[in-house]
């Protein structure tokens, strides 16, 4: 998502002396109607007949400024301000050439200049705030723009601006009541809205923001960035076709690294793998080390089964923002050197599930020779401390006394992990005894011997695709009216109200009030005959405890489950159960059905 940037205001064309020739008059006459062909004539004519006229300089400055000519400008402004150095309204446009030039401490000495002379100088102001933003200094940039806006509070721009430096600090929800002030002056400012759109984003609020997106297009149709956020907006709420169109007009208009993955992004999304590629390897052309495109790629080879290259390409998928957040300090990183008798450290980086799925390889690097502890989060710990090939589990800030560190999902790729050879014993994760016999005498005093059945229907619903990987609870209602069979929740989070939703003679029976962890959703699990669950944690958990599970699969699956596959190499005692179109579960409902009713 592009940045909602602050911008910088060049002061109006009213000159500092009332008496100047007519060509001057005339040419700040077509400057403020933005003829500026017609203007740079008439500067030039004026400055013919009065060479060291400071108004002239000044302003024709001014033009070029906006022509982009950062260097003559800054000559014509100089040459103004020798001749009058009082001129504030000249101080504060050099520093606006001084920014556009990357002259970041002129620009402010010459903001500072003006408000010396002028301090009541609402421009000036913002402008010092926006190259003080830029600089990092957030929060002397607040106070400009706040001193900006008490000499004048119709400044748009500052009211944008100050959004902008406060988006930045975190204060969204104060950022989007100075858009609004924006807005009420100014309907139709594009840059208003499009900030606005990236602040209602950062809470979640995603069709607000689309709507503003919407609005920032319409008042600038060739407003790129605008479109790239609405795509995105729109790909959070699961509107994918409508999220590639604008990024299709994105492309369009600016077919940078960033735009070209969000629309081969939104593709994938709608299951379309044979059209993505292509946008990843053009922003990788454009880009090499663009990492979006680097892992989508990986996804792509590894939903494909192609896990030479898919490996490959999964290990150039970090940010430096986001490799600093794992990376453990004054701990080498491992990279498939040789570990017989070191001491490593695996290091959680992604959801349950992934954690879920790659402790298989603590057992590997155990039998390398090497001594493997997990830093992983705390409703994993208890099932990560059993793992085979774990010494200890903890959670917390990694880092100790260890040789190496790594990324649990970086270990296949130091490994070379291929279809053939992916470490698929189970179980490796192991419910706790005692608390697997509690479930055993509760279950059996509840349903008795009938068939014991999990459901879970809903994963996250912060997670990208949870639109579509998720499911409404009524849409299992065919299977919970079998009869013979014990039917138990085990779905957890706001989801779970769904329950209500189903007739109290076919509703799951609901233990989750005391699940409080994995470990204690492990111990139900081993005593149920059946998981049925969508792609969330829970598949991963019983899948790695050995225990049967059916994963009900979006058209748009996870790269983990491969493609065209009703198995999975990873967890043998999984059966998928696959979408044919993207949101409809009813014929994956009924082929479940059929194969229960049929004790397939």
């Amino acid at each position: 998502m592009p940045p909602s940037d602050a911008t910088p205001r060049a002061d109006s064309t009213h000159p500092t002396t009332q008496t100047h020739p007519t060509a001057l008059a005339l040419a700040l006459e077509a400057h403020r109607a933005n003829r500026l062909d017609e203007a740079g004539t008439l500067y030039r004519a004026a400055l013919a007949s009065v060479p060291d006229h400071p108004d002239a300089l000044h302003y024709y400055g001014v033009l070029l400024y906006q022509r982009g000519d950062h260097c003559a400008a800054a000559t014509l402004l100089d040459r103004s301000l020798t001749l009058d150095p009082s001129n504030a309204e000249c101080w504060s446009n050099r520093g606006l050439v001084a920014a556009a030039s990357d002259q970041h401490e002129l620009s402010l000495h010459c903001y500072r200049n003006a408000l010396r002379l002028k301090p009541a100088f609402a421009d000036a102001h913002n402008n010092l705030a926006v190259a003080l933003q830029s600089q990092g200094a957030l929060d002397e940039a607040v106070d400009h723009y706040r001193r900006a806006l008490a000499i004048d509070p119709s400044l748009v721009d500052a009211h944008v601006n100050l959004g902008s430096a406060l988006g930045k600090l975190g204060r969204h929800d104060d950022a989007y009541a100075h858009y609004e002030i924006a807005l009420s002056l100014d309907p139709r400012s594009a840059q208003a809205h499009f900030n606005a759109g990236n602040a209602r984003q950062a809470r979640g609020d995603f069709a607000a923001a689309a709507d503003h997106f919407r609005q920032a297009v319409a008042a600038a149709p060739t407003f790129a960035d605008a479109y790239v956020n609405l795509g995105t907006a729109l790909g959070k709420l699961g509107e994918y076709p409508e999220a590639e169109r604008h990024y299709r007009q994105a492309v369009a208009l600016n077919g940078n690294a960033t735009n070209l993955v969000c629309l081969g992004a939104s593709l994938g999304a709608q299951g379309r793998h044979d059209e993505e590629e292509p946008f990843y390897r053009a922003a990788l052309a454009l880009e090499p080390d663009q990492p979006d495109a680097h892992q989508n790629l990986a996804w792509l080879y590894l939903k494909r089964g192609d896990y030479l290259r898919g490996w490959a390409e999964y290990a150039k998928r970090w940010r430096a923002s986001d490799y600093e957040a794992i990376a453990v300090e004054g701990i080498a990183e491992w990279r498939g050197e040789p570990i017989d008798g070191k001491r490593i450290l695996l290091v959680r980086e992604q959801g349950f599930g992934d954690q879920f799925q790659f402790l298989r390889y603590a057992q590997v690097l155990a039998g390398r020779g090497a001594t493997v502890d997990v830093c992983t989060r705390a409703p994993l710990l208890e099932l990560a401390q059993r793992v085979p090939g774990v010494r200890r589990a903890w959670t917390g800030t990694p880092g100790g006394d260890y040789d190496f560190w790594v990324s649990l999902m970086s270990v296949p790729a130091c490994i070379g992990t291929d279809l053939h050879t992916i470490p698929a014993t189970v179980p490796y994760l192991f419910a706790d005894p005692l608390k697997a016999a509690h479930w055993r005498t509760r279950l059996r005093d509840t349903v008795g011997a009938q068939p014991k059945v999990g459901l879970v229907w809903a994963g996250s619903p912060t997670f990208g695709n949870d639109r579509y990987r998720s499911m409404p609870l009524a849409a299992l209602a065919p299977l919970c009216e079998l009869t013979g069979v014990a039917w138990l929740n085990l779905q957890k989070g706001v989801a779970r109200e769904q329950l209500a939703v189903l007739p109290d003679a076919i509703r799951p029976i609901d233990f989750t009030a005391e699940l409080n962890d994995f470990a204690d959703t492990a111990a139900l699990i081993d005593n149920l005959d059946l998981v049925i669950t969508v792609d969330t944690a829970v598949a991963h958990l019983t899948g790695a405890m050995g225990k049967p599970v059916w994963v009900m699969l979006p058209a748009n699956s996870d790269w983990r489950w491969l493609e065209h596959r009703s198995d999975s190499p990873w967890y043998p005692t999984a059966r998928l159960f696959r979408q044919t179109m993207l949101g409809d579960w009813a014929p994956v409902v009924e082929r479940m059905r059929d194969a229960l009713v049929s004790g397939e």
